[in-house]
């Protein structure tokens, strides 16, 4: 098993099962736990603890007599980010990416007219930032992804509502691992730097059904141009 430095061994057994469930490499079912231990060299209770994790994650049930059965794909829990980024990495289609588009549509809109009506001034300052990292990103001084995801997460912090702030890590990875599986996605931003300082002057006014158009009619116009001719 090809260990990745940054996780311990029963995270990288976790990784290495979950990514394989996704590619397809086994039909139905994994291995038996004492199988597991000896193909990938690891211990029983890391298996265990693996095992655990990925069915919390939704990919499988483990069940006395039963083994280990992979789940449907209705039952995967694409909001966690593993999960997410398995998936995108495993199987990077332009319908999942169409799909991805399609949740932006209907969350982001929103979270830009809740911040219009709840950002306070330190939220402000974050969404400006961003705005400040866009515009080094058009002038290759800064990432133009980080400068993105850092004007996405500044948006989703200034809704102060719990539900879209746990949206901030789904989003984040969906963007970082859909930008590099396309061709489509070369050269194409996340963002339009001039609509964001649009939403940004809404939110500063408080202007709420603006935000909301903007983002939208961004999204949409994003979502044909990658998705053009599928």
């Amino acid at each position: 098993m090809a260990e990745t430095s940054t996780l311990n061994i029963t995270q990288n057994l976790t990784h290495t099962l979950g990514l394989a469930i996704l590619r397809g490499d086994f039909v139905d079912a994994l291995p038996s736990e004492a199988e597991i231990c000896e193909r990938f060299g690891v211990s029983r209770s890391s298996t265990r603890e693996a095992v655990k994790m990925l069915s919390a994650k939704g990919l499988i049930r483990s069940r006395p007599k039963q083994g280990i059965r992979i789940q449907p794909e209705r039952n995967w829990n694409m909001f966690d980010p593993d999960v997410l980024k398995w998936t995108l990495v495993s199987k990077p289609t332009l319908n999942l990416l169409r799909e991805f588009f399609e949740m932006r549509l209907v969350t982001d809109p929103q979270a830009a007219a809740l911040a219009a009506q709840h950002a306070l001034p330190e939220n402000i300052v974050e969404l400006r930032k961003s705005i400040d990292r866009m515009r080094d990103a058009e002038s290759g001084l800064d990432d133009s992804l980080d400068a993105d995801i850092a004007f996405v997460t500044a948006l989703f912090e200034a809704t102060h509502n719990r539900f879209f702030i746990q949206l901030i890590e789904f989003t984040s990875t969906a963007l970082r691992v859909t930008s590099r599986y396309s061709n489509r996605m070369q050269g194409v931003s996340f963002s339009n730097l001039a609509t964001c300082i649009a939403v940004f002057d809404a939110i500063v006014q408080k202007q709420a059904d603006t935000a909301f158009e903007l983002v939208q009619n961004m999204l949409t116009q994003m979502m044909e141009t990658v998705l053009a001719d599928t």
